[in-house]
């Protein structure tokens, strides 16, 4: 999920090894982006089999995005794609669609980018740049020195922190959060931003790995076992204790429930909102690095490149042979797919 690989946080030597905890385990922050974010993405001869690491679906359409500004469109489940251009070609980590034509995608330098004709084509919102100058000035008008000394820090430090997911409520109102507690956000589409990092709990700047709603309810996870919930549509947030002191990675609410997954196969539930959470024992304990609810099941994919079924109480793996280590896994039509450093394709024994 970052601009390179040897440029990024926790990337070591094998990209396949790090593919989904390099970033997405605690990490040192990323070499400045540069150039990256100045010129257009990599045109790639088989955009398919790039180093993926985020997906969503735009009606009947499939998104997914990756590394060097890679964004790759499906109108056929899955069986055919082609690439967009991008106007910038960092490394994207997430791709969230409003309805069937609104859709935003994040990634490394600050980058965010809409689309308002299903994916099509892409406007860059924002930079690292400008977000350092806006929480900036935000941090000037409270008059906090605390808050001022770290955005002169942001602006400091330059483009160098990715976003790690993103927030949609509709085809105007999202929250893009990330790397040191980043989380910005908008009401207009992307045209004016405002820094959220004095209403989150995050004293430390752990990093921001999952961002989800379901109503009112907003639920933030992260380095550490960082977790915060807001009950008021992301107005107040209030730190909740975390069943686990490692990272999490993905989450999902569904309905009154709660789900966690993350490091060392480690997945737990609750019932209540998050007051008290329960262990789902893993038969594979390799980090989870996503999740995709589906029907009355929610399917985890893992840095084994094994995709496990939640249902009731039980999580048992599929019975689709092993892949690299998955980044995510999105639903075209009938079909499961899986994506990651060996881009994205059909999971057998996945099919709906």
């Amino acid at each position: 999920m970052f601009t390179s690989f040897t440029s990024a946080p926790g990337w070591r030597a094998s990209a396949a090894a790090t593919l989904c905890v390099g970033l997405l385990a605690g990490a040192a922050a990323a070499a400045p982006v540069g150039p990256a974010a100045e010129r257009p993405a990599v045109m790639v001869q088989r955009p398919a089999s790039a180093v993926l690491l985020g997906a969503a679906a735009a009606g009947q359409r499939t998104v997914a995005v990756g590394e060097r500004g890679v964004l790759i469109v499906s109108d056929d489940g899955g069986a055919q794609w082609r690439q967009v251009a991008l106007p910038t070609s960092v490394t994207l980590t997430a791709v969230r669609f409003a309805d069937a034509r609104h859709g935003v995608a994040v990634g490394h330098g600050g980058t965010v980018l809409t689309s308002a004709d299903g994916g099509e084509r892409w406007t860059q919102r924002l930079d690292g740049l400008r977000l350092a100058q806006l929480a900036l000035q935000a941090a000037q008008r409270s008059g906090d020195a605390a808050r001022i000394r770290e955005a002169e820090r942001l602006v400091a430090e330059g483009a160098d922190k990715p976003f790690l997911d993103v927030l949609v409520w509709d085809a105007k109102r999202f929250l893009a959060v990330g790397a040191f507690g980043l989380a910005f956000a908008t009401e207009d589409g992307g045209q004016t931003w405002t820094p959220w990092m004095d209403r989150l709990p995050n004293p430390k700047g752990m990093h921001l790995y999952v961002a989800r709603r379901a109503g009112d309810t907003v639920l933030l996870a992260g380095e550490q076992g960082l977790l915060m919930r807001s009950s008021d549509n992301g107005q107040n947030f209030q730190s909740m204790t975390s069943p686990y002191p490692g990272s999490w990675f993905t989450g999902e609410i569904l309905g009154q429930e709660m789900l966690l997954a993350g490091m060392r196969g480690n997945v737990w539930r609750s019932t209540d909102g998050g007051e008290q959470w329960a262990q789902i024992a893993n038969p594979r304990p390799a980090s989870v690095t996503a999740s995709l609810p589906v029907g009355n099941a929610v399917l985890l994919a893992n840095q084994a490149g094994q995709v496990l079924r939640l249902q009731g109480d039980a999580l048992q793996p599929l019975d689709t042979p092993p892949q690299a280590p998955l980044a995510g896994l999105v639903a075209a039509g009938k079909q499961l797919l899986g994506l990651g450093v060996n881009g994205i394709h059909a999971l057998k024994g996945g099919e709906q």
